[in-house]
């Protein structure tokens, strides 16, 4: 059953790909995504097809991890009989709760280790995923891999997740898939990183980066537990509409450091992401 997992994980990927591209894109890959998902979709038995086909008429999420002994999207505890039978793998185990189907976290993933806002100064705006520590106003990278590793290594840095390594190998499979890169922007990002909230890290290079044949200037990394990934389309649509004015982009490209990207950070995303 473990295969049928991993197809299964698979097939979640590209569908919230094809999501992303309806959100975003300009439509030019949505035959080649919906061809491989066709492709996955036909190599599930019968039994885990019908699972599959329920769970996703009701959401696009129909598999979720199990970390520390809950289900990674609705937060229930599970019992531990059912814990155990997750981590054997020998058939499907479904969330008592919302019904999801479980896999074992793996254990080398990246897990975001941000301690909680304290809830008498809550977070408004950009500042509820990001912050000034996670700023590189100077990118020297020559590569979307370097980029990536860049940004994944200030967060891990400044304590905001574990595993920057994993972290960057699970986002160039993602680009692998489909590049994350339009109109001088990429938005490279991992689902599936569990432990908190949604963590995002901006590069900002002045000589450009070649992302796949596309010159990128500004990059933002994001690690996202597997929960919120319907909100990272909003928050990924809100950039993209904050940037699309050459005068947002001239101001983030001016910025010297990272004290003055963040400022031009937030006076940018202050209406597209609330």
């Amino acid at each position: 059953m473990k295969s049928q997992i991993n197809i299964l994980r698979q097939l979640q990927e590209l569908v919230l790909t094809r999501d992303e591209h309806h959100q975003t894109g300009d439509g030019s890959h949505l035959d080649a995504l919906n061809d491989a998902i066709a492709e996955l979709q036909d190599k599930l038995e019968p039994q885990v097809a019908g699972i599959y086909g329920r769970l996703y008429k009701k959401n696009h999420i129909v598999i979720a991890s199990m970390s520390n002994g809950c289900c990674s999207v609705c937060g229930m505890q599970v019992p531990i009989a059912q814990a155990q039978q997750v981590r054997l793998a020998k058939h499907l185990v479904t969330c008592s709760s919302c019904g999801r189907i479980l896999f074992a976290a793996d254990e080398d993933a990246a897990v975001n280790v941000a301690e909680r806002s304290d809830k008498d100064d809550p977070k408004t705006g950009i500042s509820r995923f990001s912050a000034e520590e996670l700023m590189i106003a100077d990118l020297d990278a020559g590569s979307r891999e370097e980029a990536i590793g860049a940004l994944a290594d200030t967060m891990e840095r400044h304590g905001f997740i574990a595993n920057a390594n994993s972290l960057v190998a699970a986002a160039m499979d993602r680009e692998a898939v489909l590049s994350t890169a339009m109109g001088g922007i990429a938005f490279p990002h991992v689902r599936g990183v569990e432990g908190g909230g949604l963590t995002l890290a901006m590069g900002v290079s002045k000589k450009g980066i070649d992302w796949d044949g596309e010159k990128v200037n500004i990059v933002f990394l994001s690690a996202i537990p597997v929960a919120v990934s319907a909100f990272y389309l909003r928050l990924m649509a809100g950039l993209a509409q904050a940037f699309s004015r050459q005068a947002s982009r001239d101001a983030i490209m001016a910025a010297a450091d990272s004290a003055s990207l963040w400022k031009a950070l937030c006076k940018t995303t202050r209406t597209a992401v609330v």
